[in-house]
Parts: structure tokens; C-alpha cells; sequence
């Protein structure tokens, strides 16, 4: 008589690594490259280098590996979601109905590339036939500004879920789902670390917007009675999520950290002017006290459990590229 399958406790998989329970299909690099068939590149070197983050080595090599094969699929998911939008408008009986913008959520720690990832797919899906009109925003603005913060204790814990007008991003995502002609997203300056106030980006009904930012994919408690109350990734056609291991996202958030230094730093009017003029092992102390006090912090408590929640996982190696991608299985 056969002996019964022994499972494992739940708590013991890791659903990022292959395996029998896992959601995700994997593939390297290398494999993931060769899904771009003939989708053209049509960025230049010079394009990617402005494109680029500030310590992000990303090339035209990388485009072609990794992001070619990512814009294919995801006009895939852009091409499927019009013809199920046609669907269910004769469905619904609905013949005024226009379709509303495929949004595209971007996540994962600070220093992980984000945001060069975010304006590479910006650049390469605006390039589509059709030329469809994209958008970026990214959720800076959406911070509470300073002075809420300071009065609520909560410096400390920027870009933790609880210093974000949640209501503001969820008022925003909505209205551009709905349709809505010029949609205001509030502007942030990374040199006075700040909300600008009065200032603000008018969105106007793209076909794509990507939406990026460290906790786009957290959740909240659910409500005890049931009631309906979105989370930020309800509005999500699709998700990606940026990977890395911890102690590599520190690196390079210590040596970005200390490349600005030398640079915007330098402004008087930067928030952190102050870390301009003292010591390199001074400067090294404050990255690496701002990394382990507040950002490693964040990452572990808020934005890696939400991890699994993405449709596609890009990881990164010690050199800063993909070196492996996790897609959801359908």
C-alpha cells in the first residue's frame, strides 16, 4: 500500500524559487532574450544613457536582452485587454463606452532601479505601431509633505506605507480609470527632498500610464464587515516587481548615496546640503545609518512581502542587470 504524499507546512515554501507550488515561470536572462522574436529596438545608445538613474549601468545590451522581450509581452497584455473591454461593452450593452487606460504598476525597494526601468518601458511602448500615448507618475508626489510629517513624528518613516495621502493616489488611479480628462498628480522635488506645493502634472487620458513607486503593491488590513475598500493595485492592468538581493540594494544605495554627495548634494538648496561638507567616513556612517534605520526597515517590513503579488519579477545580479525573470503563470 502507498505510503501518503507528505507536504510541507506552507510557511515553509518560497514561492520565488522554481518549484512544484510555485506561481511563477522561470527563466534566465539569457532564455528571456530570446522571447523578443522581432520586436525592433528602437531606442539608441545615447537615449538609454539618459534614460538611465544615477549608478545604473544599464546599456543598449540590456535593452535588447530584457526589455524587448518585456515590451512584446506586455502589447500582448495591452492587445488582450482591448479585445475583452469589446467583449464585455456587447456584454453590457454598453456602445458609448471607451476604453480606459491600461495602467502598469512598477515596485521595489529605493536603489533597485525603479524608476530607469519605468522611463526604458516608457520610451519603448510610446515606440509602438500605433503610437500609443504613455504616461509616467511616479507616487513622490503622493508623500505627505514635510511638515505633516515632522508634526506627526514621521520623518523617519518616509515612503513607509503611512507617510502617502493613500486617499489622494486612490483618487487619482480612480479618476484615470474612469476616464477623466486632465487628472492632477502633485509634483516632488528630490533636490528639497519635498512636495512642491501648488504644483502639480495634469495626466489627460493616456492609453498607457505606468505608475511607480516602492509600495504599489502593499496592502492593508481587510475590513471585519466585508466593506469594499481598494487597494492601490485594484488599478493594475499588470505589476513588476524589482529584485535584489538585500545586501546588494545596500551597496548601491550607499554608493549612489555618496555619488551624490559629490554632486546634487553640493546645491545649497538640497536637503541634504548639510552631508556635502563633512567627512567621506562621516557621509559613510549617515548612508549607511538612513539604510539600516530607515529603508532596510521598510523594505522587510512593507515592500518584499509584496513580492508575490507581481505579475512579473525581474531580478537582479551583483552588476546591477537582470540576470533572472519570474512571469506568473496564466
Amino acid at each position: 500500500m502507498n505510503e501518503p504524499k507528505k507536504f510541507r507546512p506552507v510557511r515553509e515554501l518560497n514561492h520565488f524559487e522554481p518549484g512544484e507550488y510555485s506561481p511563477y515561470r522561470f527563466f534566465s536572462a539569457e532564455r528571456w532574450a530570446e522571447f523578443r522574436a522581432d520586436t525592433p529596438l528602437t531606442l539608441t545608445e545615447d537615449e538609454v544613457s539618459r534614460l538611465r538613474s544615477l549608478n545604473d549601468p544599464i546599456d543598449l545590451d540590456e535593452v535588447r536582452r530584457i526589455y524587448l522581450s518585456l515590451s512584446r509581452l506586455l502589447y500582448a497584455h495591452v492587445e488582450a485587454s482591448k479585445m475583452l473591454f469589446d467583449q464585455r461593452k456587447h456584454f453590457l450593452a454598453l456602445p458609448n463606452e471607451f476604453k480606459t487606460p491600461f495602467i502598469i504598476g512598477i515596485a521595489g525597494s529605493v536603489a533597485v532601479g525603479k524608476s530607469t526601468t519605468a522611463r526604458i518601458l516608457k520610451e519603448l511602448l510610446r515606440r509602438w505601431s500605433g503610437s500609443p500615448k504613455v504616461d509616467l507618475i511616479t507616487t513622490d508626489g503622493f508623500l505627505l509633505p514635510n511638515a505633516e510629517l515632522e508634526q506627526a513624528n514621521l520623518m523617519e518613516r518616509k515612503g513607509f506605507p503611512e507617510s502617502y495621502d493613500v486617499g489622494a493616489v486612490l483618487k487619482f488611479l480612480s479618476d484615470i480609470k474612469a476616464g477623466r480628462p486632465d487628472v492632477k498628480a502633485p509634483c516632488y522635488s528630490h533636490l528639497t527632498y519635498d512636495v512642491i506645493p501648488g504644483e502639480f502634472v495634469a495626466i489627460d487620458r493616456p492609453d498607457i500610464l505606468i505608475f511607480e513607486g516602492i509600495n504599489v503593491l502593499q496592502v492593508r488590513d481587510l475590513p471585519e464587515n466585508g466593506q469594499m475598500i481598494p487597494f492601490v493595485s485594484d488599478f493594475f492592468d499588470f505589476s513588476i516587481y524589482i529584485d535584489a538581493q538585500e545586501d546588494q540594494i545596500h551597496e548601491w544605495y550607499v554608493d549612489r548615496f555618496m555619488r551624490l554627495r559629490d554632486t546634487a548634494f553640493k546645491n545649497p538648496q538640497s536637503f541634504f546640503h548639510r552631508h556635502s561638507s563633512v567627512s567621506k567616513e562621516a557621509a559613510l556612517a549617515i548612508a549607511n545609518g538612513l539604510w539600516e534605520n530607515t529603508n532596510l526597515k521598510n523594505l522587510r517590513e512593507n515592500i518584499l512581502p509584496t513580492r508575490p503579488r507581481a505579475d512579473l519579477i525581474l531580478r537582479k545580479g551583483t552588476n546591477h542587470l537582470i540576470e533572472q525573470v519570474a512571469l506568473r503563470k496564466l
